[in-house]
């Protein structure tokens, strides 16, 4: 498996968060073209821009120098979702992101296991203050677990398209 150089790995009590691998791809593409990736794509499912989302993931570890962390059970290499520190050029705040891609790995606090490493590790290791996580509208599990984190819902913050 090549792997991106120089990227940070991360363990929790489960879990295993690592940088993305091409080897990812299967897992992702699977998960975007199910009804589990309605809330992240935006229109229908299109090969094309899911190929340019998954390499997105992985340049915006080279771009920016961090990015979202895919995590796997340890002992298990088997993807389950993504979670991590998120800031494209276009976003008006920098993000703790997520998405579980694995159903079997929904009900288990995977989601709040890795993205709580990943919060600690953006505040920790890249200095952030502060961050958002932008939910789409009627993603319940999503903002669940938002809330859960401790977040706080803004109705005035900008949304991601929109201009800064």
């Amino acid at each position: 498996m090549i792997a991106l150089a120089g990227t940070p790995v991360l363990t929790t009590d489960r879990l295993v968060l690592r940088a993305p691998v091409a080897g990812d791809w299967p897992a992702f593409h699977g998960m975007l073209a199910s009804e589990r990736g309605q809330f992240i794509r935006s229109g229908g499912y299109d090969l094309s821009n899911t190929w340019r989302g998954f390499c997105h993931l992985i340049g915006h570890w080279v771009v920016r120098g961090f990015g979202m962390f895919v995590f796997h059970a340890k002992g298990d290499d088997a993807p389950l979702g993504m979670t991590g520190p998120w800031f494209p050029e276009t976003w008006p705040e920098r993000e703790i992101g997520w998405s579980v891609w694995n159903p079997a790995a929904e009900g288990k606090g995977f989601a709040f296991e890795a993205a709580g490493a990943a919060r600690d590790f953006a505040y920790r290791a890249l200095g952030w203050t502060t961050a958002v996580s932008y939910v789409a509208a009627g993603n319940a599990r999503s903002r669940a677990l938002a809330l859960r984190l401790g977040a706080v819902v803004d109705a005035d913050a900008p949304s991601i398209g929109e201009p800064p």
